[in-house]
């Protein structure tokens, strides 16, 4: 039986994949179970860890520290794939007050931070590492380590750094979370009301393109051809199919318009009154159900690379007369399918039109899901790469000896942003697929926690044994709580943010992953997740300056 226990208390690469996995397995399954309606979810990963390491059961600081960064790495990284496209188009319309909120969590802990320094009596090196578990901040608690180092501070082996971090970070993960569950009470938000306002205002907010019947009224347009109509609108727009002589047809831009013609016009909605003004009011008539058409509608997907990275308009072999190109949709964005669009893996795009056409368009864009059931692993790899290295640049601020790095989470995280948005010009193709990037997701935070958990545990007990660790807990739980409330209260009153919003963006604001995996679980919907990626690469820039700053001018 001997070999059975040194199986799971002798640090080797068995031992690693054995406590890891069960850390995990047990989170999960506890995370499963509801208390006062509320589930923890994969957050029951960390503890599980911290009472692992508590009785003992380690492993190899090696591994530990590997798993740990690579884990974070794979969760942001998945994070910026799935949220890039949302994140640019949000950076038009709300990008400003969301980072002023988040902005404003930072220097409301940091101002709690510096009134502990004073009233407690606690180093500023000590106080930094609290503040940093206070807001789960690795990189800020790094920051803060190699700021007392290049100091010579009292204590430079971290130890005590490191230690109130510990206590604080457990602490500070429920203290999110509870702060969450509170802001829910006090704003009186209802889930499923908060869900069914968000869909309205996707609808009326969004510029997705519409449908819309509209007939032929301006008579100064009888005789000219339907190219007139684009011209004037000088945006894009389709018309997808037309009512034309008493037949319904796929019209080209030359066909010239006559009398008593209706056309579904596909348009973004602030676009669609400009086109009735021009054109004529709405129509009764059907033109998708009306018994005498002949087209079909279908939609496909891209999945041949031989058509990507390059304008929809210059592929050859999609040009047909009876054949219009409606929308794509493309990271949950749809869009009006314009002849400037450059194609990418995964675009859904709706056509319509003969259905010889159809099929004959469906051969050149593909249309094999199987394709793109396995990701092309190489780009994503090479995007962690470039991440990495982004995140390991030292930026040099005037008059501070430290060097400042965004990080491990918050370089990948930028990169992943912007390969979603970019990458295919690059050729470097980052698309997965929800199931693929969920997994990689759910991998990343898993093996982040269970790491955090077992690095830490086994410190509870010295950190309490003077009473430093309760007083540590408390000030955690003031920096915790205290600017998530006030700022979330003024984001509902002031900035009219709704519920889901506000929890991506306080979880953005902390560079909590577990609190966003628990307001994504909440939600039921990506909306957090999008103002999360909105905060997080400002908010995680902050968090590092604000450790290094408070070292740096506190000492």
């Amino acid at each position: 039986m001997n070999w059975f226990i040194q199986l799971f208390t002798e640090p080797s690469v068995a031992q690693a994949v054995i406590i890891y996995s069960l850390v995990i397995a047990i989170g999960i399954a506890l995370g499963k179970v509801k208390i006062l309606g509320v589930s923890l979810g994969i957050t029951w990963v960390l503890f599980v860890g911290l009472i692992f390491s508590y009785f003992g059961i380690v492993i190899s600081k090696e591994t530990e520290h590997f798993v740990k960064e690579f884990g974070l790495i794979l969760f942001v990284y998945a994070i910026g794939l799935q949220v890039g496209p949302g994140f640019f188009a949000s950076l038009k319309k709300s990008a400003l007050g969301n980072n002023a909120l988040a902005a404003s969590v930072v220097l409301l802990g940091v101002t709690i931070t510096v009134i502990f320094f004073y009233t407690s009596g606690n180093p500023m090196s000590i106080m930094t590492g609290v503040m940093s578990g206070a807001v789960t901040n690795t990189p800020g608690l790094a920051a803060a380590q190699a700021a007392a180092v290049d100091l010579n501070l009292p204590g430079t082996d971290n130890t005590t750094i490191t230690l109130a971090y510990a206590v604080a970070y457990p602490f500070a993960v429920m203290g999110i979370i509870l702060s969450l569950v509170i802001l829910k009470k006090v704003l009186r938000v209802n889930l499923v009301n908060e869900q069914e306002l968000h869909r309205k205002l996707n609808f009326f907010k969004s510029n997705r393109p519409l449908s819309t019947h509209i007939r032929l009224d301006n008579q100064q347009l009888i005789g000219q051809p339907i190219r007139k109509i684009f011209q004037m609108v000088n945006e894009p727009v389709i018309i997808s199919r037309m009512f034309h002589n008493g037949t319904v047809i796929t019209p080209t831009p030359d066909l010239i318009l006559s009398d008593g013609d209706v056309m579904l016009f596909i348009a973004p909605k602030q676009l669609m009154e400009k086109v009735k003004l021009l054109v004529g009011a709405e129509s009764k008539m059907n033109l998708v159900t009306e018994p005498s058409s002949t087209l079909i509608s279908r939609k496909i997907v891209v999945t041949r690379k031989e058509v990507t990275h390059k304008r929809l308009g210059d592929i050859p072999g999609i040009q047909y007369e009876s054949l219009t190109l409606t929308r794509i949709k493309r990271a949950g964005i749809e869009m009006v399918a314009h002849g400037n669009i450059y194609l990418q893996l995964g675009d859904t795009i709706t056509v319509v039109g003969s259905e010889e056409s159809v099929t004959e368009f469906t051969t050149v864009v593909g249309n094999s899901l199987k394709r793109l059931e396995a990701p092309d692993l190489g780009p994503i790899f090479m995007g962690i790469v470039l991440g990495v290295i982004l995140g390991s640049i030292p930026f040099y601020i005037p008059n501070v000896p430290v060097a400042v790095k965004i990080g491990m989470a918050g370089g990948p995280l930028i990169v992943a942003l912007f390969l979603s948005r970019f990458g295919n010009h690059l050729y470097l193709n980052n698309y997965t697929t929800s199931s693929a990037n969920m997994i990689v997701r759910e991998i990343g935070i898993a093996l982040f926690l269970a790491s955090v958990g077992l690095s830490s545990g086994h410190n509870l007990a010295s950190a309490f044994s003077d009473g430093s660790g309760y007083r540590w807990i408390f000030m955690g739980i003031a920096i915790t709580m205290i600017p998530i409330l006030i700022v979330g209260i003024v984001a509902s009153k002031f900035f009219r943010k709704t519920y889901f919003e506000i929890c991506g963006l306080l979880s953005g604001a902390c560079t909590d992953p577990p609190a966003l995996a628990f307001s994504l679980k909440m939600a039921g919907n990506d909306i957090p997740s999008a103002t999360y990626a909105t905060v997080y690469p400002l908010t995680m820039i902050l968090r590092i300056l604000a450790a290094q700053l408070l070292i740096l001018f506190f000492n």
